[in-house]
């Protein structure tokens, strides 16, 4: 661990940076993932989803750097390349032949599901070594991305 200005344990630093870098993998591997529906959507619903999905991809590339400063700053490091998401990412492998306008809200939903729980693991871990900080940040997160999975839910009538 490198210095840091924060108060908590290197223990506590190190297991939240953890939380973290698992955070980082599955917000990572759905950014592309959402890119990939982004870019080859077709039906219907494209006019008011392309745009959507491409504000999901722009909000979720701010999170996941903060998520991977909040990480640096702790004292740990940042893992982030593809190579490293593709081996720790918990989402599934996204079929990229997908065309359809519902199909991808349905396997958007579903990934952005287990991005939820993903976070919310790291907030516990945040809350049991009481670093405030790092739960104020993934609450935040977890409130946009519930939002964003209720706009899915909501398109799908589910």
């Amino acid at each position: 661990m490198y210095h840091s200005p924060s108060r908590l344990s290197d223990k506590a630093r190190r297991k939240v940076g953890e939380g973290l870098n698992n955070v980082l993998a599955d917000g990572l591997d759905l950014h592309s993932q959402i890119k990939v529906a982004h870019w080859n959507i077709k039906g219907p619903h494209f006019a008011a989803l392309h745009p959507l999905f491409e504000t999901f991809a722009v909000a979720l590339a701010g999170f996941t750097d903060e998520v991977a400063e909040r990480a640096v700053t702790l004292g740990g490091m940042a893992f982030g390349t593809s190579r490293h998401v593709a081996k720790h990412s918990r989402l599934d492998e996204y079929p990229q032949e997908t065309t359809k306008d519902l199909d991808h809200v349905q396997l958007l939903a579903e990934r952005f599901d287990i991005f939820l729980d993903s976070l919310r693991e790291a907030r516990a871990l945040a809350t049991k070594h009481e670093d405030d900080d790092t739960v104020d940040l993934l609450t935040s997160i977890i409130e946009a991305f519930e939002k964003n999975a209720w706009f899915l839910r909501a398109t799908l009538d589910n």
